[in-house]
């Protein structure tokens, strides 16, 4: 499956971005296809991290899968990992990085993954990096709802 990596500006502090996303309950209130979010078990991680595992239903078309993910938050550099745990992925895995710059933050966001199934391979690839811009201007809309035209 094709990879897909984003780096934007915005106008926002990198930790209004990095709680904005490291508030994976929220997802289903912003994010498209994301039809539920349930956190499974938060737990102290090494190093100062914070490890949630979470569930998300995503909704596509006809479609309807959950998936488990382990997402590892690292609150002093400001990252956050996520790697797949079950569900209808062959793989899946993530990263966001937040970094402040003058007028607001760098935010770097990465994604893998590919399905099982292989009709759900056919879709998503024919409309991969629409969704996956989709996905990043969601954030971006969650932020500006959030904190403001100015951050």
């Amino acid at each position: 499956m094709p990879t897909h990596s984003e780096t934007r500006s915005l106008p926002y502090s990198a930790q209004q971005m990095y709680d904005l996303v490291a508030d994976v309950g929220s997802y289903p209130e912003f994010l498209p296809w994301c039809a539920a979010a349930r956190i499974r078990e938060t737990r102290p991680g090494e190093d100062g991290s914070e490890i949630l595992e979470a569930d998300l239903v995503i909704s596509f078309k006809v479609f309807r899968e959950r998936f488990g993910s382990r997402v590892t938050l690292w609150p002093e550099p400001k990252k956050i990992d996520t790697e797949y745990i079950d569900g209808p992925f062959k793989y899946m895995v993530s990263n966001w990085a937040f970094v402040d710059v003058e007028g607001g933050c760098e935010v770097t966001f990465f994604v893998d993954f590919e399905f099982r199934n292989a009709m759900l391979r056919g879709i998503i690839g024919m409309v991969f990096n629409e969704a996956m811009q989709r996905i990043v201007r969601a954030f971006e809309r969650r932020a500006h709802d959030l904190y403001g035209a100015a951050g």
